[in-house]
């Protein structure tokens, strides 16, 4: 494979996914680590990734309020307006964080009285923009990678509270493996945000379907409603209509 070809598979996954592993890279690309650092750096260089420790980012994730190259955006939209659906006046409603997230957030109707707990305090940013809601912050320390709060004083919290929705995005999700990611700590917050909720959704664009990360955050028999930007009725989707509402 030419380096131009690596370089273009290196920055699809790090859009899809937001982070990548150099060990993962190295294994999906058949070539050295180093040879995958090498990449990275050139890739940083340019502008075009934000290099990390043992990986990379995606700049449209991290810096979402400048980025006007959000990968997948129109999809992403699509998405916040199916899930805007789901929100009714008097819920209490646990939301992460991701793009989607914000778009779901920037959706919001005028009007709409909701309370909104999260973990990502540029969500809670967005959804304070909107005079109709509650917006609690739950806290912690903030990872730099997920731009979420993590740890045990937010698993803490979200144990404390009990919630009718909770609107989460996918790293991964197919129909074997259910929901996946890459990181530890952000796996832990999402599945206590799931236990506190009555019904979870996950919301994922249709390149995110069929793929699998290392971490379990749960089966899909523990997702209530899966939102992507296709429609439902298509055949791709048929294994997941079985097993899960789909919109």
């Amino acid at each position: 494979m030419l380096k131009e070809e690596r370089q273009d598979f290196i920055i699809k996954q790090i859009n899809l996914h937001n982070k990548v592993l150099s060990s993962d890279l190295s294994i999906k690309l058949n070539v050295s680590e180093d040879t995958v650092r090498r990449d990275l750096n050139e890739l940083a260089e340019s502008g075009k990734i934000l290099k990390v420790h043992g990986g990379a980012l995606s700049k449209s994730f991290h810096y979402p309020f400048q980025a006007n190259d959000v990968y997948a955006k129109e999809s992403k939209k699509h998405i916040a307006q199916k899930v805007i659906q789901l929100l009714k006046d008097d819920m209490t409603v646990l939301v992460g964080g991701g793009t989607t997230m914000i778009e779901v957030a920037r959706l919001i109707p005028d009007g709409l009285k909701c309370t909104f707990f999260t973990v990502s305090p540029l969500v809670a940013l967005e959804l304070a923009e909107h005079n109709s809601v509650t917006v609690i912050l739950l806290g912690g320390q903030l990872s730099k990678n997920a731009q979420i709060n993590i740890g045990a004083q937010v698993v803490n919290q979200l144990y404390e509270i009990k919630v009718d929705l909770c609107i989460l995005g996918a790293n991964s999700i197919s129909l074997e493996e259910g929901v996946t990611d890459s990181d530890w700590e952000v796996v832990q917050v999402k599945k206590a945000m799931m236990r506190s909720a009555k019904k979870v959704v996950i919301m994922s664009i249709a390149e995110k379907l069929n793929s699998s990360q290392d971490l379990k955050v749960c089966d899909l028999s523990n997702v209530h409603y899966l939102v992507t930007d296709l429609k439902p009725s298509i055949p791709s989707l048929k294994g997941y209509t079985k097993a899960v509402t789909v919109l």
